[in-house]
């Protein structure tokens, strides 16, 4: 059951186990809530409807697949274990000290220039060290080099519109039939001539009720005259100009006591209803209106509250409801006959402030047929030349070279996209056909390195060209792929060589700070914290340091580190303070493991897995 030695189950919570009155799970509520969700399973296992059936295989499934994970990571949390040696150890790297002097080279000292490094170096570089795990190529992939280019209007765009709307404000503001030339000349053909047209400032409460314009506008609109023309402004994509129809309340409050007619046609029962309405406000007044409602009143959303209603528009209620709350004088109390029935309302309040109702032309500033070509034609030819330059290139690095180049040179900016094999999927396009396009180019089945689209891509206001710049195969990398971080790490190593070789001239330190044009510096380490105050973070330096043999007053030869080379002498060890028990490193550690073992063995798991994820290709059909 779900309680059964786990928590309640968060989603089950709500619907079976919380009390109804506190809300929260009490020892009562969960017995109940045992009871009812028994129920709910025997029906659900008893029905013969297929639908039903579904419903019970699928909830069944997910339940237990729910339970079984709880209970395995439940497992590994309990397996989670620290010894008292890891606890020590924990305790000695944080509590033991070493206080250094140190003269520092950095490898930036050396400018890249001048190292020479020739293509065999960097070969016999690559054919030492490929198989050093921090090379290796974690999965398979495919990089994908593009560009966009956008087709936006031009200046020339800009000025027709301009112009064109100048002359549909002028034509809309000598309309006699609006709700005709919006739907000649509007974009969107929205037209309402009642309340529904109410326009609201962006932001406003009301704003996902009815349209909307910026809320800079706001004065300009509530205080523009009738058949007055505002805009053009732009909302979204949308270049807009509005006509003002008129204006209705911001704020209404009114209460009302509904005599209900149930949408009857009987002139007998209308009568009745009627009748009934016309007694009750002869009685009625503000002094015991909610009283009558609470007694009377057939609108049971308004009930409980007095039959009231609070900050609402004209437009929110049926026409003669607002109509009468929007116009009748504060305080009067009147009927009104909807299809409802009969109301009895009393206006309790009005803001004097107005919303405009408007009607609108809306418009898309987009570019023209001519812009549109002249862009095809300009990234046509960017295609050509792409092709006709890559198609000579033999080396896939030069390949990718080169597309950068001669998209840089058509004042382009050239961007690459990595897709993992293992689940391939493509973000950072506006519609799901030119994402489906790029997975087609990246898994075609010759697909190689210098394939490029055959022709540009239309993704909504853009067009995009793309180029394979680079396949890679999980494990060992390719010459070519790591040769630039090789080279990076090659430099390095020829750096600190250099470094070493001038740093093993100097007997002292303070000679070697003065060759070097530096200072001693001093700095407190710990095997715990892998950083050098004043030289950088160093957890090799620092791990040698305290598994060392030298004796304090004494220095090292020099040392490679991550930012440069060090000579250290350790001037004072400093010994962590004897401790009766390891209790709160020990429990610090078990919290940090417990915190990061589940994530550690559901990464394990789906690496073993070695889950691949080809829905998206299947779909395409390109890798059945």
């Amino acid at each position: 059951m779900a309680t059964d030695g786990f928590p309640i189950l968060e989603d089950l919570s709500a619907q079976f186990f919380t009390d109804s009155l506190t809300g929260l799970v009490s020892e009562k509520s969960t017995v109940e809530g045992r009871k009812k969700l028994k129920l709910t399973i025997d029906k659900l296992k008893a029905s013969k409807e297929p639908q039903a059936v579904q419903q019970w295989k699928g909830t069944k499934q997910y339940y237990t697949d729910r339970r079984k994970q709880e209970k395995y990571l439940a497992l590994l949390d309990q397996g989670a274990y620290v010894t008292k040696l890891e606890a020590e150890a924990e305790y000695l790297a944080q509590k033991e000290t070493k206080n250094i002097s140190f003269v520092a080279r950095r490898y930036d000292e050396i400018k890249d220039i001048s190292v020479k490094i020739s293509e065999s170096e960097l070969k016999n570089y690559y054919e030492e060290h490929k198989s050093d795990k921090k090379y290796a190529n974690r999965s398979s992939s495919r990089e994908v080099k593009l560009f966009d280019v956008s087709v936006a209007p031009s200046r020339k765009d800009s000025l027709m519109f301009n112009k064109n709307l100048n002359t549909l404000k002028a034509l809309f503001l000598q309309s006699a039939n609006d709700s005709i030339f919006v739907a000649k000349n509007s974009d969107r053909n929205i037209y309402f001539s009642d309340k529904r047209s109410t326009a609201v400032p962006e932001g406003n409460e009301k704003a996902n009720k009815f349209q909307t314009y910026p809320a800079s506008l706001d004065s300009i609109f509530k205080s523009a005259s009738i058949g007055q023309i505002v805009g053009p402004y732009t909302m979204q994509e949308n270049v807009i100009i509005s006509k003002v129809l008129g204006f209705t309340p911001t704020r209404l409050k009114a209460r009302h006591l509904l005599i209900a007619t149930n949408s009857s046609k009987d002139e007998k029962v209308i009568a009745a209803k009627r009748k009934t309405a016309d007694s009750l406000l002869k009685v009625i007044n503000t002094n015991n209106f909610t009283e009558l409602v609470t007694k009377y009143t057939e609108d049971p959303g308004s009930k409980t509250t007095g039959g009231l209603y609070e900050n609402f528009l004209e437009a929110e209620m049926v026409k003669e409801f607002g109509s009468f709350c929007a116009t009748q004088a504060i305080g009067k109390i009147g009927i009104v006959k909807t299809d409802f029935g009969f109301h009895i309302i009393e206006v309790l309040e009005r803001d004097a402030t107005k919303f405009p109702l408007l009607v609108s032309v809306s418009k898309i500033f987009k570019a023209s047929i001519e812009t549109i070509e002249n862009k095809e034609s300009e990234i046509t030819n960017i295609l050509y030349k792409l092709d006709r330059s890559i198609s000579k290139v033999e080396d896939p690095i030069k390949k990718s070279a080169l597309f950068d180049t001669i998209v840089a040179r058509s004042k382009y900016f050239p961007r690459a996209i990595v897709i993992e094999d293992n689940s391939p999927k493509v973000t950072g396009f506006t519609t799901a056909a030119a994402s489906n396009k790029i997975l087609e180019l990246a898994y075609a089945e010759e697909a190689s390195v210098g394939n490029l689209t055959s022709y540009p891509i239309k993704d909504k206001d853009k067009y995009v060209i793309a180029m394979i710049s680079s396949i890679k195969e999980k494990g060992e990398p390719n010459y070519e792929h790591i040769k630039a971080k090789m080279k990076e790490d090659l430099l390095i190593e020829k750096k600190s060589q250099k470094l070493i070789t001038q740093m093993l001239k100097y007997k002292t330190m303070l000679a070697l700070a003065k060759a070097s044009n530096t200072t001693i510096m001093n700095a407190e380490i710990s095997f715990s914290n892998p950083q050098i105050t004043g030289g950088g973070y160093e957890p090799e330096i620092i791990g040698a340091l305290f598994a060392s043999v030298i004796k304090d007053k004494k220095r090292t030869l020099p040392l490679k580190g991550k930012t440069g080379v060090y000579v250290i002498q350790i001037d004072k060890t400093t010994k962590a303070p004897t401790a009766a028990n390891y209790k709160i490193e020990r429990e610090q550690m078990l919290t940090a493991l417990k915190g990061s073992v589940q994530g550690q063995a559901l990464g394990a798991l789906r690496k073993k897995a070695d889950i691949v994820d080809n829905r998206k290709l299947n779909e395409l059909r390109i890798r059945l």
